[in-house]
């Protein structure tokens, strides 16, 4: 009873916060025209008050990922465009995963034994998948732009993978998207859509990055399986 309770007050806190976004039009604050009219009055900010700007900026992150609200690609760039290159790296980097980590949370706590009921028999198997291949499943989704961010994080809550895995794959395989997106800041000025930042050759190179550890996993699971075939082979003994 306790448990449903708090599922209900999660949702209504969810519901209300999405209703406020759109009753004050704050995705109009989440989009690049916004950024770019705005970039010399948050660095003028940023300068008299790092600390606070770097908190306050954090804080907006996490909430607006944790909430899968619209906006993260143009945080991730305003990160690069505030607070440079590696400092923006690394304050979104760890941003990103928190909400990212929160968003996979309530969507176990909420929806995982809804959707366990009604397909348990599937995500059996998608849960033993995820207890083999896990790791390096999730990092290859995370490389590979096509898949939305807030997808993977309600579809892996779902799952049954630990949450300090979730966390520390998230950061290493959002790491290089990341770099992309906030390095894409410093030339705030340039750019006019979020399109122009990945490349099909961008993303072909992120998709190949992330297949690589689990092809290699593959094949080295293969090759252990035929070396131990081999072994277990009888000796022939010549007269």
């Amino acid at each position: 009873m306790k448990k449903n309770i708090k599922k209900i007050l999660i949702v209504l806190s969810i519901v209300f916060a999405i209703i406020l976004f759109k009753i004050f039009d704050l995705d109009q604050y989440l989009s690049l025209e916004y950024l770019k009219a705005s970039k010399e009055r948050f660095s003028l900010l940023y300068r008299e008050h790092t600390f606070v700007v770097i908190v306050v900026y954090m804080i907006i992150y996490v909430i607006t990922t944790s909430l899968s609200l619209p906006g993260a690609a143009v945080l991730t760039i305003a990160g690069g465009a505030l607070f440079g290159l590696w400092v923006g790296t690394l304050v979104v980097s760890f941003a990103s995963t928190t909400g990212a980590t929160l968003a996979c949370l309530v969507s176990r706590f909420l929806l995982r034994d809804w959707v366990q009921s009604k397909i348990g028999d599937r995500i059996k198997k998608i849960n033993e998948g995820i207890e083999r291949e896990g790791k390096f499943y999730l990092f290859t989704l995370r490389l590979i732009p096509i898949f939305p961010f807030w997808m993977i994080n309600l579809a892996m809550g779902l799952t049954k993978i630990p949450l300090r895995t979730f966390y520390w794959v998230s950061q290493i395989g959002m790491l290089p998207g990341t770099i992309v997106y906030v390095n894409a800041g410093k030339e705030l000025a340039k750019i006019d859509s979020l399109r122009e930042i990945m490349s099909p050759g961008l993303i072909i190179s992120f998709a190949l990055l992330g297949l690589f550890p689990l092809i290699a996993k593959k094949a080295v699971s293969l090759y252990r399986r035929r070396i131990s075939a081999k072994g277990k082979k009888p000796q022939q003994h010549k007269d």
